[in-house]
């Protein structure tokens, strides 16, 4: 029986290690290399790093002014819907007007007619003194008619009864000389120091056409502020109450970031430091700059609607995030149009440190932070509507006097 014929045993590879000083240099090679980076990172830190302060949670802030109604009244038409853009004072809700007419009405015929009575106490002035001349023409004849039969009287010429008549003739002449005098006293105490157009009794009817006038006016509501329509909770036919909220318009070309950054970063923070920003809508490739112009006076949790309670129960310390407002520039808003609630980027030059800190006390404020000229127009229009009545009254009774 022949044995089996058996292969030889493959040969297997004999891995030598590298020699001990080869290997020795290769850790120092790459310590160096770990060590060089090390003070790389370390002066690239100091030189440019430590000089900004970062975070991305930020988002974007603005303006929500809430469009409500002065008076109650029916909606009768609606002339803007959620995301257009409406200009300020342009009509936004009218309301039905018919009641606020008829009141207007009422109030401009009663400003009418106070006009044309106090014009005519004004006119009286001259018809009393023109009395008061007339009673002392009496009374000069009433004491001669007297003297003259008193110096007959001797002469048996004129009766003593005669005599008595000419003596009561002139206490009745005195009389109403007194009478004359004192009505025109009292008429002159309600013209006296004043005009037509600022007398009590017109005023008062003036004032009463004035908010019968702002009534109507306010029918209809006008945009406080340009910026784009959210929130439109009104319809039409709906009875509204005032000071119901209506809609919400919100200004894009004033928004501002509010970044939470964490409170060991605020330390160096000051006030005008320059910010630059990036936003997720667009990409890290578009920037926004803008300046830091304020810290909240509390963090996110001092003011949330369930506040924490750390002096109970069990606590574990919590680095705590604080608002820092930024500023935007409008002409990149302008270019690149934000929303609110906008994430952003957020990163902060703090390398100048001579601004001034945020919890700084400022100066107060010497104008509005934000102020509408909407509802002027409607006030000055009343004011040449009651000029207008004063005037073509006070030219009526004049016309009619002639």
């Amino acid at each position: 029986m022949n044995s089996p014929v058996t292969n030889p045993p493959a040969s297997v590879p004999v891995v030598t290690a590298p020699p001990r000083g080869k290997r020795r240099f290769l850790l120092l090679v790459m310590t160096g290399v770990l060590i060089l980076l090390l003070i790389a990172y370390g002066i690239w830190w100091f030189i440019f790093a430590s000089h900004f302060e970062s975070t991305d949670d930020a988002y974007v802030a603005g303006n929500v002014v809430q469009v409500t109604s002065q008076i109650g009244g029916t909606v009768i038409a609606i002339n803007a819907d959620d995301t257009q853009r409406v200009q300020a004072g342009a009509s936004l809700v009218l309301l039905d007007p018919s009641d606020a007419n008829v009141a207007l009405d009422q109030a401009t015929a009663q400003l009418a007619q106070a006009v044309r009575e106090v014009r005519t106490l004004f006119v009286n002035n001259g018809a009393l003194n023109a009395n008061i001349t007339s009673r002392n023409s009496e009374l000069e004849r009433a004491r001669n008619d007297l003297a003259r039969r008193q110096e007959l009287i001797g002469s048996g010429a004129v009766s003593k009864e005669e005599l008595a008549h000419a003596r009561t003739a002139l206490q009745s002449a005195e009389s109403a000389a007194v009478a004359a005098r004192e009505q025109l006293a009292s008429n002159r105490v309600l013209t006296d120091q004043t005009s037509v157009a600022q007398h009590p009794t017109v005023l008062r009817a003036a004032a009463q056409v004035q908010a019968a006038y702002l009534a109507t006016a306010r029918m209809t509501l006008p945009a406080p502020i340009a910026g784009y329509i959210a929130k439109r909770s009104v319809q039409v036919g709906q009875r509204i109450a005032a000071g119901m909220p209506l809609l919400s318009i919100v200004p894009l070309d004033s928004l501002w970031v509010d970044a939470n950054f964490k409170e060991v970063q605020i330390d160096r923070m000051r006030i005008g430091q320059p910010v630059t920003l990036h936003s997720d809508v667009y990409g890290s490739k578009a920037n926004y700059h803008g300046k830091v112009i304020g810290l909240s006076a509390g963090t996110g949790s001092a003011f949330a609607l369930l506040p924490t309670q750390n002096a109970s129960g069990n606590w574990i310390k919590v680095v705590q995030r604080v608002p820092v407002r930024i500023s935007l520039d409008p002409a990149e808003l302008a270019e690149r149009p934000l929303r609110l609630g906008v994430s952003m980027q957020v990163e902060v030059d703090i390398a100048d440190h001579a601004g001034t800190s945020l919890t700084a006390s400022g100066t107060a404020r010497t104008t509005p932070v934000y102020q509408t000229a909407a509802f002027d127009k409607v006030g000055n229009d009343g004011h040449l509507l009651i000029s207008r009545i004063i005037a073509e009254n006070s030219a009526a009774v004049v016309a009619a006097k002639r």
